[in-house]
């Protein structure tokens, strides 16, 4: 199979997962910083993936597949891991979909675009770091009472969650209001699959 990512972009989760369950991923990294995005070659992104963002999973049978939720379900159903490790990937499936979106849709969307493309604005910045901070309230209550979303046990959400959650720091939002958050971001840094899947995203 094969991932295209941009480092530091969403796509690590995806990484984490592939990581975590033991399957092998080749990695084609996309130039996002470029219009259009580009592969090392040249080509442009779009003829790959036309939505033009990464992560796109390219299947060993199968049409591309896009967009994290998707890509991260798909990865985590077909882990090579034992059995045991299975089940740690997608301990109930449905609590798992349920934080994916979440992530997805209240995290990752309120950091991208607004913090990221600074033609949008100040006051479009301070919108997204306070609904942000909103969001991250949740998760340090949730993680208070729980080692990972959903308990004691590592969930591709959790991958999803680390990959958009560490983007903090570097865009003005600090995690000291949120300790609970943070201890949970060094755990899941910690864990040999992550180390190895950071060195491979960059």
């Amino acid at each position: 199979m094969k991932l295209y990512y941009a480092p530091g972009a969403c796509s690590l989760a995806v990484l984490i997962v592939a990581e975590e369950g033991k399957l092998h991923l080749d990695l084609e990294k996309v130039d996002i910083r470029t219009a259009p995005h580009r592969l090392q070659d040249g080509t442009d992104f779009s003829t790959i993936h036309p939505k033009g963002y990464v992560p796109v999973l390219l299947p060993e049978q199968g049409h591309a597949l896009t967009e994290g939720v998707a890509i991260l379900t798909y990865l985590a159903d077909r882990s090579h891991a034992s059995e045991v490790d299975r089940a740690r990937l997608m301990t109930d499936r449905y609590r798992g979909l349920e934080w994916l979106t979440f992530i997805a849709t209240e995290l990752h969307k309120s950091f991208s675009p607004w913090l990221f493309h600074p033609e949008y604005g100040e006051q479009a910045a301070a919108v997204a770091r306070s609904r942000i901070a909103q969001r991250f309230d949740y998760l340090d209550a949730h993680l208070r009472e729980h080692e990972y979303l959903l308990g004691d046990t590592f969930h591709a959400a959790d991958a999803y969650c680390f990959a958009i959650a560490r983007w903090a720091p570097g865009k003005g939002i600090d995690l000291e209001p949120w300790p609970a958050l943070a201890a949970y971001l060094e755990r899941i840094a910690a864990r040999p699959a992550v180390v190895a899947a950071l060195a491979r995203h960059g």
